[in-house]
């Protein structure tokens, strides 16, 4: 008698970026020297958040704003979606030693500083509980620089990047 087995390993792969992408976000979060118990709070709502979109495919970005009260942004990280990344061979990694490179460029961040965690989505989005629709701050006189792929798996990956100041 034969049997037969089968992995939705899109699920898999959608649990898994969603789990590092938080993971990475939080890691960004503690290096840079910010509490992190507000990001840990609502984790909840950002892991319904991000699985959601990523699974309808109407996730495009994630984006953590670190920004001063009188100063506006400081820094801003993002993860773009790659829906046609990996070569079906079934690997997931992550690479936060990139994300570790990128504190070092970004430089000292003053202790007055907040953050947020804010998505970009296409048209047409399922509407998730705890989001809701807002403003990024502007990045003029800012520059991204691009981490390349920091989180992959055989079916989606995360081009990281950070903005910083234009000297």
């Amino acid at each position: 008698m034969a049997s037969i087995v089968h992995v939705n390993t899109y699920t898999h792969s959608v649990t898994y970026v969603t789990d590092q992408m938080l993971r990475s976000l939080k890691l960004l979060v503690t290096l840079i020297g910010l509490d992190q118990t507000k990001f840990i709070e609502q984790w909840p709502i950002y892991e319904r958040g991000v699985k959601t979109w990523l699974e309808s495919g109407h996730l495009q970005t994630v984006i953590l704003e670190v920004s001063h009260p009188s100063h506006g942004l400081v820094t801003r990280c993002d993860f773009s979606i790659d829906y046609g990344y990996g070569n079906g061979d079934g690997s997931m990694w992550v690479d936060t030693e990139a994300l570790k490179y990128s504190i070092t460029k970004i430089g000292v961040i003053p202790a007055q500083c907040n953050y947020s965690v804010s998505v970009l989505t296409a048209a047409g989005r399922p509407s998730v509980e705890g989001w809701g629709t807002g403003t990024l701050l502007p990045t003029t006189n800012f520059i991204k620089q691009s981490l390349g792929t920091t989180i992959g798996t055989h079916a989606i990956g995360a081009q990281a990047g950070y903005w910083r100041k234009i000297s």
